[in-house]
């Protein structure tokens, strides 16, 4: 019996070839996009998962109140270590202090001064680290064990680190590194490298006491009152500890040990198992972060392509069963019953749907390399696994289900008088009302994801051309070091840079005005006792700062030559949130940063964005202090880039043979800092793109059937005098109207989904009508030029063969 079932359903979507490409075709696209979809999910919901002790581990960080808000910091003060193992007994506590952008050279004998040995720049995943970090993580050694990590001088590499340094990770232990040209490391150890979905890629892993004994070079501090984000804490709290108890423990810790310094400070917790999607705390160990709200638009998106590709089925298997009356009043003659009807019928879905999993797969497979540009995944990804087989299987049944159901119920549940006198039409099989509800949903979505593609486009646009409050373009960042050798090169190195005609500037500074540094200070204004109550950025750039990056003055001027802040310039924030209205006033007042000294203010410059254009214009302090000034920023003229970058590395190694050179355009970082919103906007231009193939598919068949179902009207029609055009607009005007009424579903949701995501930029695109308008537009012809073609090739047929016809 089940033979036959398939047998008969293999000859069914043989014989209609048309409408079963159409299904398969629809299906697959819509299949495999939902595959790419959930590899993404997957791996993004995998992140540290598999550490033994995920649950029951916490991220320690620090909330800040302020007049101004909540702002929240990934650091802790460096003794709240010794504090929370005193306070939590039974908890495992360890802390890290990461070092960015850290040269690492690989000691081959000869004199580092003199450009001996290799250099290697690591950005990410230098750390000093407590040995107690591997009692709170688990981690394969290779070689040695976390013991090493309490001596001084040790570092432990990662395996692919030390085949970089060493060649052979096997040939690493016993050897010797050293970090930016000052600190000698034993290498003591080799753990195998993190996961791609690890939050914690430690690639050179130094012992902590090291820190400590260059506590002048790395900041390092034992007192409450100075907070580093580099500075972060974890503890592994018994079984059964809830984050309630964590936080109100730490609330006690505060206040017993921050007591009168810092009463604005509040240590918290932060469960591992949210880190990967707090964006509260920025991305700082990892090389990215993702939101929830990121994953829910991508599975809500994965969901409305299935369903239009299910539609799809729907509709042209109920238009298709009007073809089928007499074979299935037949059958109910002969004895079939309702359920044996139906199960032929799912039996066919099943099909399909089977043929369309497995084109999916093939599809998803090929398209797998391109999966990078759309989300922050790793190259190795892997597709098929045990997660997408469940997924892949719970998928088929799910669209067997969507799709086959309700058309099993209509051909099942036909009459067999009326299937057999042939009396049965696509009017009289109560499915019109359905297929006209399905398309106007199917439509509803391809709109809703148009609109996304014109907002998110927009928005990015926008981002990209946005007026920063000073010229990011042709600046070139080097960045170094501010030893003592390097300090004393700085002058003679800046001077040789401006003998090049290419050159406009020079400025050596601590970052540039827009970056992810968020260094912030509380601060006295005009010799008053009091604090303010609110913190102040900083941006450390000695004087030709404000030349090189062009930012513009509105009162005042820049400060004088200087190696320490003696004089400082301000922005327009930082007056209006003292209730300063007029720039003027400011010029000549003092200003002091926590127990510094005090400095005149000699300029007031333009806002400019310091940071991305999701949040906020900060208030900002800029001055002097050189043993700050690591990154040289030099403004290049535009012509001849490429040369004239080539000349300055040359001079750059030259000048300083014992770093490697890192050079780097300032747009181009700038443009990192929007990486997944660009990547979620070529995502809604992808699957608007197919939402609307698969929307295009569907219609088609419909009016294929149409025009199968209508040929003798037509013919008549033609033979009275219509036109070619009154035939078109016959076959188009139902459609159009459905589309129009799509529209007025799918703008609203549109207007509050697409208005919830530009609420996470301070700086945004006004929903404006004509984005609507656009969107309508863009619908109403792509479904004219569908069912345009169909209809005028049935208006164009020939009346005598049209009335032939049976």
């Amino acid at each position: 019996m089940i033979k036959n079932y398939f047998k008969i359903a293999w000859r069914n979507i043989i014989r209609h070839k048309i409408y079963s490409v159409i299904n398969i075709a629809g299906l697959t696209v819509g299949i495999a996009a939902c595959l790419l979809i959930f590899t993404i999910i997957r791996y993004e919901l995998s992140f540290d998962i598999f550490q033994p002790n995920y649950k029951n581990i916490y991220h320690i960080v620090t909330e800040q109140k302020s007049e101004s808000g909540i702002d929240y910091n990934p650091g802790v003060a460096v003794p709240a270590t010794e504090a929370l193992r005193l306070e939590f007994p039974k908890a495992k506590v360890a802390s890290i202090n990461s070092s960015y952008g850290s040269q690492i050279t690989v000691n081959d004998g000869s004199d580092l001064k003199y450009n001996g040995g290799k250099k290697f720049t690591e950005n990410i995943g230098v750390v000093f680290i407590e040995p107690q970090f591997f009692d709170i993580f688990s981690w394969k050694w290779l070689a040695g064990n976390a013991a090493v990590l309490a001596n001084p001088n040790m570092v432990v590499l990662d395996k692919t680190t030390a085949t970089k340094y060493f060649g052979n990770w096997t040939k690493a232990v016993g050897k010797s590194i050293t970090m930016d040209n000052l600190v000698n490391l034993k290498v003591a150890g080799i753990i195998e490298d993190a996961p791609s979905n690890s939050d914690l890629p430690f690639k050179v892993l130094i012992s902590h006491i090291t820190w400590k004994n260059y506590a002048s070079v790395y900041n390092y501090s034992e007192g409450w009152g100075l907070l580093s984000s580099s500075h972060q804490i974890f503890m592994l709290f018994p079984d059964h500890t809830t984050q309630n108890d964590i936080d109100k423990q730490l609330k006690r810790v505060t206040i017993k040990y921050y007591k009168s310094g810092l009463k604005d400070h509040l240590i918290i917790s932060q469960p591992l198992s949210i880190m990967h999607f707090d964006t509260r705390f920025g991305d700082n160990l990892g090389d990215h972060i993702t939101t929830n709200a990121t994953l829910r638009t991508l599975s809500f998106i994965a969901i409305l392509i299935i369903i239009m590709a299910s539609i799809n089925f729907i509709n042209l298997s109920t238009a298709q069963s009007v073809g089928r009356s007499k074979e299935v009043g037949i059958r109910k003659v002969l004895g079939s019953s309702r359920k044996q009807l139906a199960i032929q019928v799912i039996g066919e879905t099943a099909l399909i749907v089977i043929g369309a999993v497995i084109l999916a797969t093939i599809v998803a497979k090929i398209s797998l390399p391109y999966l990078k540009n759309i989300a922050s995944v790793p190259d190795d990804i892997s597709l098929i696994n045990g997660g997408s087989i469940i997924f892949l299987t719970l998928t088929t049944l799910v669209v067997i289900i969507l799709s086959g159901i309700y058309p099993a119920l209509i051909v099942s549940g036909f009459k067999p008088v009326l299937a057999l006198k042939n009396k049965i039409t696509a009017a009289s099989i109560g499915g019109i009302s359905l297929r006209r509800t399905l398309v106007i949903t199917q439509f509803a979505i391809s709109q809703l994801l148009i609109i996304g593609t014109i907002v998110a486009v927009n928005q990015m646009d926008f981002v990209n051309k946005a007026d920063l409050g000073f010229n990011k373009n042709a600046v070139l960042m080097l960045p170094g070091y501010t030893d003592s050798i390097s300090l004393k090169k700085m002058q003679s190195f800046k001077q040789q840079l401006l003998q090049n005609p290419a050159v406009q500037s020079v400025s050596f500074t601590s970052d540039a005005p827009s970056s992810d540094n968020n260094s912030a200070s509380n601060f006295y204004f005009n010799h008053s006792e009091k604090e303010i109550g609110f913190s102040t950025f900083m941006k450390i750039g000695d004087a030709d700062y404000f030349k090189t990056f062009g930012l513009r003055f509105t009162a005042g001027t820049g400060y004088d030559v200087s190696d320490t802040m003696r004089q400082v310039v301000v922005n327009q924030t930082l007056l209006r949130k003292l209730g300063i209205q007029h720039d003027d006033y400011a010029v000549g007042k003092t200003l002091r940063m926590g127990t510094g000294v005090w400095a005149t203010i000699t300029g007031v410059v333009e806002d400019f964005k310091t940071n991305s254009l999701r949040e906020a214009v900060k208030p900002i302090i800029i001055f002097p202090s050189k043993k700050y000034e690591s990154l040289a920023a030099v403004k290049l003229k535009s012509n001849n880039l490429v040369k004239t970058v080539a000349g300055i590395q040359s001079l750059w190694e030259n000048t300083y043979p014992e770093y490697a050179y890192n050079g780097f355009f300032l747009d181009e970082n700038i443009a990192k800092f929007y990486k997944q919103e660009n990547q979620m906007a070529l995502v809604y231009k992808i699957f608007a793109f197919i939402a609307i193939f698969i929307s295009c598919l569907g219609l088609y068949g419909l009016v294929s059937f149409m025009a199968i179902q209508r040929t003798k009207e037509v013919g008549v029609r033609k033979v009275l005098g219509a036109s070619v055009s009154s035939i078109v607009y016959l076959f188009s005007k139902e459609f159009m109207a459905l589309i129009l009424i799509s529209c007025l579903i799918a703008i609203p949701a549109a207007y509050y989904i697409m208005n919830g995501w530009l609420q996470h930029f301070a700086y945004r695109v006004s929903l404006n009508i004509w984005v609507f308008v656009a969107a309508i537009a863009v619908s109403v012809v792509i479904a004219w030029l569908t069912v345009g073609y169909k209809a005028m090739k049935a208006a164009l047929v020939n009346p005598v063969k049209s009335l032939k016809s049976e």
